[in-house]
């Protein structure tokens, strides 16, 4: 009855926000405060109530700084004669797709206002003037090309690209799941393997199996796929983290409670973790809630610091940084002192004194024989060498 159960909410943990995927308060720049990024703001805030989270700089490089340093996804720069759109495909390609529709939305807009604005001029004018009238005329002949000749043109400008080997971002955003899955292996058989019954031989296994894994998967990503470009030691260093961060955390989870802990542990970084993770899209694009849940678990903080690392050079990237270390630090703690918390090395001790004390001294070692009115720790061996002695007698 209870497989069911957990099949259904494993498929609604994944189904749900990708089915809830919209902007919510996602960073986005305004570039100048004039009359017409005013209107912009003014209409993109009753169209879209909650969707942006603007933010206003006097010029484009400022916004372009801005993106880089990952303040904001994207900036408008919203004029009479063009709109702009600034974006980064490698923050997000969902939330850079996202800013220029709505860019071509904002200059399809303000073409139709100027049309409308060029109607109304041109028709209090045609009654004064027959010129203008037959103008007037013209241009009730087709509404198509009055807004042709005073066509608002939208222009993107990608400012922190993906890499031309990944144009979509697909290869960077799919490798999250394979880490996770990766990491939680780790851990299970470093925790369960028998060769294993030293905690510090765990833990330095758990070190060489994430670098080593991690070393392996950023050749495929980048050397055989190219989507990983940038920084090369650094992206290789996240990568370890990110595996370790999730091999020891479920290390020391069964560790802790057993065969059950590596369920638990995959239940949290798999169906929560990585559902919530936001990497195929943005934080700011799940439900309210969730984004911050899957923030402050490893997968969604290491897609995010591997994000920041391989295309913006670590910016914004010290609370991601933090969250994987913390889980690390946890993990292996867990793995390191955990038999204190279960009592197994105080449990091996007392049953290891115990059977020592079943065992008689041995001749010529050196320990005091008990006297003639003593017991024995084992009487069918006392007797055994009483028969011994009358038969030699």
């Amino acid at each position: 009855m209870a497989l069911p159960i957990v099949i259904t909410l494993a498929v609604m943990a994944f189904a749900w926000p990708a089915g809830r995927i919209s902007p919510r308060d996602v960073p986005v720049g305004i570039v100048g405060a004039g009359p017409a990024s005013q209107h912009a703001v003014e209409g993109l805030t009753r169209a879209k109530p909650g969707a942006f989270d603007f933010h206003l700089y006097p010029d484009q490089q400022a916004a372009r700084s801005a993106i880089k340093n990952r303040d904001v996804y994207g900036a408008f720069a919203v004029s009479g004669h063009g709109v702009t759109v600034l974006k980064a495909t490698a923050a997000s390609p969902t939330v850079a797709q996202l800013l220029t529709d709505v860019g071509q939305q904002l200059a399809d807009k303000a073409t139709r206002q100027i049309t409308l604005q060029r109607a109304a001029q041109q028709k209090a004018a045609g009654a004064h003037s027959p010129a203008k009238a037959r103008k007037r005329a013209a241009a009730q002949l087709g509404v198509a090309g009055a807004e042709s000749s005073v066509k608002i043109l939208m222009k993107a400008v990608d400012v922190v690209p993906v890499a031309t080997e990944d144009p979509r971002g697909a290869v960077f955003s799919s490798s999250v799941f394979p880490l996770t899955i990766c990491g939680i292996l780790i851990g299970a058989f470093v925790t369960m393997a028998r060769g294993l019954a030293r905690p510090r031989h765990r833990v330095l296994t758990l070190l060489v199996a994430c670098a080593v894994a991690a070393l392996g998967i950023y050749l495929v990503a980048q050397g055989f796929l190219g989507a990983l470009p940038h920084d090369h030691v650094a992206t290789w260093a996240i990568l370890s983290l990110v595996l370790l961060s999730v091999s020891a955390t479920a290390a020391g989870v069964i560790r802790l409670l057993g065969p059950v802990g590596l369920g638990l542990s995959a239940a949290l970084m798999v169906f929560v973790g990585n559902a919530f993770s936001g990497a195929t899209s943005a934080p700011e694009m799940l439900p309210d809630g969730v984004n911050h849940v899957g923030q402050w678990l490893p997968p969604g903080a290491g897609a995010s610091l591997l994000r920041d690392t391989t295309y913006f050079h670590g910016s914004a990237g010290a609370g991601h940084l933090a969250v994987l270390v913390l889980w690390s630090v946890c993990g292996i703690t867990a793995v390191m002192f955990g038999h204190w918390v279960t009592g197994e090395a105080r449990g091996k001790k007392t049953s290891a004194t115990a059977s020592g004390e079943l065992l008689p001294a041995l001749p010529g070692s050196g320990a005091t024989l008990p006297g003639p009115g003593a017991t024995l720790p084992v009487r069918r061996h006392a007797h055994a060498h009483a028969r011994r002695d009358e038969s030699d007698g």
